[in-house]
């Protein structure tokens, strides 16, 4: 590792590899050339291909923006004026969900937990039972707010039964943790390049099933209307501007991907220097926030004794480590690290002799 390389273990964005950040020096492109229309074209099926999906069922769209515009272009696009939504909230994002369900002015429920504590799945049927006009129910797979990966396989016999769609905030899991869309009833993902796909930042996307984009109504908001993207996007078209330099290093980084064993490689990766910093934090007396159920993307810990968050990320980052800071009320007790992008297991290994030091020298 060279010394002016600050290693992010922050989750997203994320350090690039040489390769896709190479990629951002390709030619300028107009968005209305068919060379444009060829390099979406290819990117749509890419992402398709990431969990074997069929172009016939499913269509990939793409926004310019972060996650949080694919987040909000998936709510406001596929729950009907006429529908009821369904919000399960155990962390900040599907709070935010629900702030995006309020701001467009649709009828929405939510189904709260403490920022800790697994889905309540007793509780989800009871409420589903007591409001049979239920829809649609969003939820995060992976809520970075504690790195809480939510079990989407015990939702899925409960929306089918009801025939709810499920709507997926698969932001920081799309590319690293299991997503079976068919068994699980995925009705759409809402995912961005600048996490587990190892892409530049600017470029989101929503993955659909085709028949849940509604037809013939007006749309509740002119840029992130997927019924629209989806359209034009099929003709080889874009209704708005996109961020190109972004989609050449998306397409670069899926194909990386792809040459490295696909997401269940990336997933053995992230999960070997997850149980690497894990194991080697315990011996040092720093404890997970949670013991069970967590992502490979991401792991909260206790602050050290005697460490204010700031003082600890300050004297990592003098070592070229950026780690994260806890949310809300748990932002003065733990602090957070993913180990996503292009990261070594040496990066991680050094990662432990300098919080070592640091536990030492305090």
């Amino acid at each position: 590792m060279t010394n002016d390389k600050m290693i992010l273990l922050n989750p997203g964005p994320v350090n690039l590899s040489d390769r896709v950040r190479n990629a951002l020096l390709r030619p300028d492109l107009c968005h209305r050339e068919v060379e444009f229309s060829q390099l979406q074209s290819r990117i749509r099926e890419q992402l398709l291909q990431v969990y074997g999906l069929g172009s016939d069922r499913w269509a990939a769209v793409l926004l310019t923006g972060s996650g949080t515009a694919a987040m909000e272009a998936m709510i406001s696009s596929l729950v009907p004026r006429n529908g009821k939504l369904l919000v399960i909230e155990n962390g900040v994002y599907g709070e935010r969900l629900s702030k995006i369900a309020k701001i467009h002015g649709i009828n929405y429920i939510t189904l709260s937990h403490p920022w800790n504590a697994e889905i309540d799945i007793n509780a989800l049927v009871k409420l589903l039972d007591e409001n049979t006009d239920i829809t649609h129910l969003a939820v995060v797979h992976h809520e970075t707010t504690t790195g809480r990966l939510n079990n989407l396989l015990e939702l899925a016999p409960i929306c089918q039964e009801r025939r709810i769609k499920l709507l997926v905030d698969g932001v920081s899991s799309f590319g690293a943790e299991e997503l079976n869309f068919a068994d699980w009833g995925i009705t759409a993902c809402a995912a961005t390049a600048n996490k587990c796909l190892h892409g530049v930042p600017g470029v989101s996307f929503v993955i659909l099933q085709r028949d849940a984009l509604p037809v013939d109504t007006i749309p509740r908001t002119l840029y992130l209307d997927l019924g629209t993207y989806c359209q034009q996007q099929d003709r080889g078209g874009t209704p708005f501007t996109q961020s190109i330099q972004t989609f050449y290093a998306l397409t670069e980084a899926l194909q990386e991907m792809t040459e490295a064993g696909g997401w269940r490689a990336r997933h053995s990766h992230y999960n070997q220097l997850a149980s690497l910093v894990r194991d080697g934090l315990t011996s040092m007396g720093i404890k997970p926030l949670l013991l069970l159920g967590t992502s490979v993307v991401l792991n909260a810990y206790y602050l050290p004794n005697g460490f204010s968050y700031e003082e600890f990320h300050d004297q990592l980052k003098a070592q070229n480590y950026i780690i994260y800071s806890g949310q809300g009320n748990l932002a003065q007790s733990i602090f957070r690290v993913s180990t996503m992008g292009a990261i070594t297991q040496a990066d991680m290994e050094r990662f432990l002799v300098v919080v070592k030091q640091i536990i030492r020298n305090s």
